[in-house]
């Protein structure tokens, strides 16, 4: 095996990645070596090497890339339950100053890491990771999502939000879910009701689904002004908010005159602080098990970009062009 490896390195603010030779990375204690298939880009990705994400803890130069799908090469010390030559799926890098998933090759904690869905190829598995953690984190850790909730999903056509529908509907929830005209037969074909947030009002459409009361659960994934109108969504007492972009100030008494909960969520801790990475693991197995049962799946765009093509996968996602999640494919099947 080659000593070197190709990556796509962002060097700058602002500059266009360069794919060039890296040394390849080995397996440390408790890592796997994993050859990248695939490494799905998120817009953290394009804001990181846009200088901004700070959040994200990664300093420039880098190699970016949170998602990945691909073949264990070699296990590390004390690395049990995979095998070389099994395919596998994860969130494993690209924050924290951990190399990312857009090279040929990346050392992962093997808690991070999951068996793939042998439903998806390598493209699809890649586009799960960060959007289904962040969805489950919300609707199950914190919400606790089951049979009977009533939930409103902001930005339901988004990555969280498809993954959130399902999710909900997957535990036997009634699912609702806000999007633009353009978006509501993808919405619909999730299983949820499409609601159009432009041309109707938080009032209109708690009175309209839920006679008045307010939903079990409202889970914002846009930020903003969207978390202020969940506020005015949920249902008193009972009532949980969750957001995974409430970065913003916001009033929070809307929802406390309502005896209502809220709960924030980011996915990036475990990758950042070390901890709670072997339940990042067992969400991924839950993925695995409701892909299998054929209650979830995940929308990838069509376009198939090579690494070498990694400034036009950015460009489409900063600039919202794809429809689905958009996947560099860094080596082929």
């Amino acid at each position: 095996m080659s000593q070197t490896m190709l990556a796509a390195i962002a060097e700058s603010a602002q500059a266009p990645l360069v794919v060039r030779h890296v040394a390849r990375p080995a397996a440390g204690k408790g890592q796997i070596l994993v050859m990248v298939h695939a490494a799905g880009v998120n817009p953290l990705d394009t804001k990181i090497a846009t200088g901004a994400g700070a959040h994200a803890r990664q300093a420039l130069p880098a190699v970016l890339g949170l998602d990945l799908a691909g073949t264990v090469v070699e296990l590390g010390e004390a690395v049990e339950g995979f095998t070389p030559g099994q395919e596998v799926f994860g969130m494993a890098g690209g924050i924290g100053g951990a190399q990312g998933t857009m090279a040929e090759y990346i050392a992962v904690d093997a808690r991070l890491i999951a068996p793939k869905p042998h439903a998806l190829d390598m493209r699809e598995a890649a586009a799960l990771p960060l959007v289904f953690i962040t969805a489950w984190e919300g609707l199950v850790d914190r919400a606790n999502v089951r049979a009977g909730h009533n939930v409103l999903i902001h930005g339901g056509a988004g990555g969280v939000g498809q993954m959130a529908i399902q999710l909900a509907r997957a535990r036997g929830a009634n699912v609702y879910a806000t999007g633009s005209a353009a978006s509501f037969d993808f919405i619909r074909s999730l299983g949820a009701t499409a609601i159009d947030y432009q041309a109707q009002s938080v009032e209109s459409y708690i009175e309209q689904y839920t006679a008045g009361e307010g939903f079990d659960i409202v889970y914002d994934t846009v930020g903003g002004s969207t978390l202020d109108a969940s506020f005015k969504a949920v249902k008193p007492y009972t009532g949980h908010v969750l957001s995974c972009l409430g970065w913003g100030q916001h009033s929070l008494a809307p929802l406390s005159f309502k005896s209502a909960t809220y709960s924030g969520v980011f996915t990036l801790a475990p990758l950042l602080t070390g901890k709670g990475r072997d339940h990042h693991g067992a969400i991924l197995r839950e993925a695995v098990a409701l892909v299998n049962a054929g209650q979830l799946a995940v929308r990838v765009d069509e376009h198939h970009f090579a690494l070498s093509e990694v400034n036009a996968a950015f460009r489409q996602v900063a600039e919202g062009l794809g429809k689905g999640k958009t996947v560099i494919q860094v080596v082929s099947e």
